[in-house]
């Protein structure tokens, strides 16, 4: 059975070929003229954009794969065109992780600065003129939307080496999946400034509907219904993979409800309570003040997001989240996901290799620490 490290290898190998190939073509468009020109003008972009998919646990690719092994049985090297396909939901995953970081005001991501502030950065080393912040957000911006490009990119290079009608479904699948991130975004960004004037009793449900378009659906469900697109899927597997991804997902993104909360920020690369002091109103937060008490609620509510949220105030709301048991029931949550995400395994018959790295997924996906 080939186990998820060499698939983890082959896509971080591929991912490399395609940033050198990019960095190739400009040297070699006349537009830019000398190497010079271009590392003054574009090696900037270009080396923060590589870094932005550099590195990561490749759980949307290795889905993609696991549903192209799923459908097809097949087994030995990986096709390029599945590849491709999981490359390119790598480099998307980045390019939202860039636009999200902006929209977040987050400093930092997997322990470095966040792609927004190293451009920043390089604006202040450079001793350039105008606002250094304003320069990482409009740089990242602009590197974002270059890199849902590459991921376009490769996504055709995967499809050119495929049967039309599967190219198609594949094509159909992957708009989804960009549409409903977008939508789950915006519908982020909008529940923090609606808060206030949503009764109470919406909150939570208001929350579960952006964790399915903003994170469940693209990294798990999407990935494999992709994989198993690519390979010519047949309903019964469509179904199947469907079944198992969509409780999966909703493991997957209460788990990262939990981590903004309570991860270890030497693991996650982020601050302590990151989620709380950027103000989401995550599920885990909907649990809690469903919890608490009128006064209580307007005090959590009061700090939650707060410009001077301070250390001791950070531990003082994971406390009350805590205490209200909403971590408990979170937990649960996540647990019974995982329970029927197996049993969907299970059930579908799969090849006895794609459900071994089925079921080893789902504990990669909500047991994680990061």
């Amino acid at each position: 059975m080939a186990s998820s490290h060499p698939i983890i290898t082959v896509i971080s190998e591929r991912l490399e070929n395609f940033a050198r190939s990019r960095a190739a073509e400009v040297d070699g468009d006349a537009v830019f003229g000398a190497s010079t020109a271009r590392d003054a003008v574009a090696g900037l972009l270009l080396q923060h954009a590589t870094e932005a998919f550099a590195s990561g646990k490749r759980l949307r690719a290795r889905f993609a794969y696991w549903g192209w092994r799923a459908q097809t049985g097949a087994s030995g090297d990986i096709p390029d065109h599945v590849l491709d396909l999981g490359a390119c939901l790598e480099v998307f995953q980045a390019a939202a992780l860039v636009h999200d970081d902006i929209v977040d005001n987050s400093d930092t991501r997997r322990g470095r600065p966040a792609t927004w502030r190293a451009l920043e950065a390089a604006h202040r080393e450079r001793e350039w003129s105008g606002s250094p912040e304003e320069f990482g957000r409009s740089g990242a911006i602009l590197l974002g939307d270059l890199l849902l490009g590459w991921s376009d990119d490769l996504l055709e290079e995967a499809l050119a080496a495929v049967e039309p009608v599967n190219a198609a479904r594949t094509r159909r699948d992957y708009a989804r999946m960009r549409r409903d991130v977008i939508l789950g975004q915006f519908l982020d960004i909008a529940e923090e400034a609606a808060w206030p004037v949503t009764p109470d009793a919406e909150h939570a449900e208001r929350a579960m509907r952006i964790a399915v378009l903003k994170s469940a659906r693209y990294s798990v469900q999407q990935p494999l219904l992709m994989g198993a697109a690519i390979g010519g899927s047949d309903e019964r597997t469509r179904r199947s993979l469907a079944a198992i991804g969509e409780p999966l997902g909703l493991a997957f993104q209460l788990r990262d409800d939990v981590l903004g909360v309570f991860g270890d920020p030497d693991v996650t690369g982020k601050p302590a309570g990151d989620d709380l002091r950027e103000g989401k109103r995550t599920l885990l937060v909907a649990y809690a003040r469903e919890r608490m008490d009128a006064a209580e609620r307007a005090r959590f509510d009061a700090r939650l997001g707060a410009d001077d949220l301070s250390n001791d105030e950070i531990e003082g709301l994971q406390h009350t989240v805590t205490s209200t048991g909403a971590l408990e029931l979170v937990e649960r949550s996540i647990s019974t996901y995982a329970a029927a995400a197996n049993e969907e395994i299970t059930s579908a018959g799969f090849d006895p290799a794609s459900t071994a790295e089925l079921r080893e997924l789902v504990t990669a996906t909500t047991m994680r620490s990061s």
